[in-house]
């Protein structure tokens, strides 16, 4: 059966950094426009269906592209790239029903917590061993969403747990996508990312329904699609130009892109607990980057 296959990885580190850059300035703008949107009213749920109907026409066109032949939407490992699919629709839901309640400066940090359960789910999962450094980074960032969270502060919010679950989600997904670059096209995995997130999604979001009233608020709930297919699509070709451990560092713009949203859309500025939550957490997520560069070049070295 002939199938997109996924284009060799190339060593243009520069190029996959300023994608990189773009791919988590993408994400921010989803989260503000969910955030606003869910602020006048509209549904989390028709907001997440929108994220992923946009983003399914995109990858439709570009995957027809070369054709209308069936097989261009194969792929041997369907039943991974469908559970990746239905992992990043989880996440997203989550995150839009959290958003909702909680700053974006939180629920950014919540979400990157995601490289720290990575960490620690490669080892059941992927069967990667898991030394005492990157334990004890996994442990400290822990240590850190505890603080960010203050789940026995009479601030707590519920929705914090669905930020958890969302994040827990990317993790999943993360590792699932780790596992097909390079097997499967990036065409392919976006186009079933947006199918499954459309389908599953269109039946709730028909029964909640809330109609934009300006044609402004229509274009802002219609970019929540094209800005999910064109972040994800900066993320995989960020990949194909750099190495994980190369472009890991710059994901943590993102806090710095909604920390700048935050303040000018929302006028909010984190909390003292929320900062130093962050802190840690990517200092946790840093730590576990630069042991598993350091195991890497000792491999290559090793194969010399």
């Amino acid at each position: 059966m002939a199938v997109l296959v996924a284009r060799a990885n190339e060593d243009r580190p520069l190029y996959g950094i300023i994608l990189m850059l773009f791919a988590y300035f993408a994400f921010s703008l989803i989260d503000v426009n969910a955030k606003w949107l869910a602020f006048i009213g509209l549904p989390a749920l028709q907001l997440a269906f929108m994220r992923y109907a946009g983003h399914f026409v995109v990858s439709s066109m570009l995957i027809l592209r070369g054709g209308m032949e069936l097989s261009r939407f194969g792929t041997e490992r369907l039943s991974l790239v469908i559970l990746r699919g239905v992992l990043l629709m989880l996440s997203t839901v989550f995150n839009f029903i959290a958003v909702q309640y909680l700053p974006l400066t939180l629920t950014s940090t919540m979400l990157f917590s995601a490289p720290i359960m990575i960490c620690a789910l490669s080892w059941p999962l992927l069967g990667e061993r898991v030394g005492i450094w990157r334990w004890s980074a996994i442990m400290i960032g822990f240590c850190g969403i505890l603080i960010a969270i203050r789940p026995f502060d009479e601030s707590f919010h519920w929705a914090v747990l669905l930020s958890l679950g969302g994040a827990f989600c990317f993790a999943l997904y993360s590792i699932l996508t780790r596992k097909l670059s390079g097997i499967v096209a990036s065409d392919t995995m976006q186009f079933y990312s947006g199918a499954i997130g459309t389908f599953v999604l269109l039946p709730v979001a028909f029964a909640v329904w809330e109609s934009p009233e300006t044609s402004f608020l229509w274009v802002q709930m219609i970019c929540l699609g094209l800005f999910g297919w064109l972040g994800h699509e900066f993320l995989t070709r960020a990949h194909g130009f750099a190495s994980a451990s190369t472009l890991t560092p710059y994901g943590y713009t993102f806090i710095l892109y909604m920390t700048v949203w935050s303040m000018l859309v929302f006028d909010h500025l984190p909390d003292q607990w929320t900062i130093v939550g962050a802190v840690i957490i990517i200092t946790a997520g840093l730590i576990i980057w630069f042991r598993e560069l350091r195991l890497s070049r000792k491999r290559k070295l090793g194969e010399v």
